[in-house]
């Protein structure tokens, strides 16, 4: 990985155009997350199918706003929707914050984008079908998400954020596809990541596919076609993901990829599709930027994730991580994050990470957490 990105010309350029950030949010659904024990986005296969939704509306609305669609019951914590809020709330960007809905089974009851066709055609399979998505669709949304890039104004950063359950499954097996070997590197909502039922699925999604052969990814470092990867064991945020912020990117924009696991798959894709000879500026503008629970994690290794992507493709890639700690709040949703229930999500890592570009203090977000916890939990 490169230098921490805190220092020199990257966090310079941050510090003086953070009010210029737009951030978006992609919504996606995969059938992945109706896999007994492979999530805690909600504690049932039923409840995860309004996550998104209730994530979308509490990011936009705020705690005790009377929402549509209540947070689905987690095994602890709180969803990291709220520390969003908060930070695009005081800073001043929720109106700089679009919601962009790509297939979800519920919809938010908040202003968002639905895109017609094809771009968000319900959840993808089960990754483990080895065909989670139309390559048609896999097309049409990498192409959208170029084009967004392609007119993205570069004087206004871009911070991209996602709410997916079961995403970081979709993750692992698109980087393991890519031929990333990122087997038990990869976080997710568990306490415990679920390595074992994780890797069962992925390995079944790729053979399903004929992508478990020499030279066609599984960790072998050399990779398969990155269209074909996503159509067989990909989700719809990946997709168009990987497509803005390559051309964002190329285009000069500042981005950061707000996020963990599923973040490192998005800079693994925009990678693999950009021409080799664009591929180190490409690293150099893309930073992931996660929380200290993903970084500090002791059941996976974003960092080394990392690295790896770095390696296969000859870059750098960039991480950084927010100073957002939780031991001192009062509410116990909160402190659960530090025992490991609740880690990252919308795009929390990213805009703590942004509160601190902007001059702020990570305790002051802690306490202004506080008291927006409280509200939402009626306490």
């Amino acid at each position: 990985m490169a230098a921490d990105p805190w220092t020199g010309a990257w966090r310079q350029r941050w510090h003086e155009c953070w009010r210029a950030t737009r951030t978006l949010v992609l919504l996606a659904a995969t059938d992945t997350a109706a896999v007994p024990g492979i999530s805690a986005a909600g504690a049932t296969p039923e409840a995860r199918l309004g996550t998104a939704a209730a994530d979308a509306e509490l990011l936009l609305q705020g705690p005790g706003s009377g929402r549509s669609h209540a947070l689905p019951q987690l095994p602890a914590g709180v969803s990291p929707a709220l520390i969003s809020h908060v930070v695009l709330r005081e800073l001043g960007l929720l109106e700089r914050t679009r919601v962009v809905d790509l297939g979800c089974p519920i919809a938010a009851a908040v202003p968002h984008l639905r895109l017609p066709g094809l771009e968000s055609a319900g959840p993808a399979r089960c990754l483990s079908s080895g065909q989670a998505l139309d390559p048609n669709r896999v097309a049409a949304l990498l192409q959208r998400g170029r084009h967004w890039g392609r007119d993205w104004n570069p004087a206004e950063p871009l911070l991209l954020a996602e709410c997916v359950p079961g995403g970081t499954s979709t993750a692992l097996a698109v980087l393991e596809g890519l031929g990333v070997g990122a087997g038990g590197l990869v976080s997710g909502s568990l306490r415990q990541p679920a390595h074992g039922l994780k890797a069962a699925l992925v390995r079944r999604g790729l053979a399903a596919a004929g992508l478990a052969g020499p030279g066609a990814g599984a960790g072998t470092g050399t990779g398969a076609d990155p269209l074909a990867v996503l159509a067989a064991v990909g989700d719809p945020m990946q997709a168009l993901a990987a497509g803005l912020v390559g051309a964002a990117a190329a285009s000069g924009a500042p981005v950061l990829l707000a996020g963990g696991s599923q973040m490192a798959a998005v800079l693994a894709l925009a990678l693999a599709l950009a021409p080799a000879a664009a591929r180190p500026a490409l690293a150099q503008r893309l930073v992931v930027a996660t929380t200290a629970w993903v970084a500090e994690e002791p059941g996976s290794d974003l960092a080394l994730l990392l690295e790896r992507i770095g390696t296969l493709w000859q870059v750098r890639p960039r991480l950084a991580v927010a100073d957002l700690r939780f031991h001192g709040c009062t509410s116990p949703a909160l402190r659960d994050y530090e025992r490991g229930y609740v880690k990252e999500g919308v795009g929390a890592g990213g805009l703590a990470l942004l509160w601190q570009l902007a001059g702020r203090d990570p305790a002051a977000l802690a306490a202004a957490c506080d008291r927006a916890c409280r509200i939402e939990l009626g306490v």
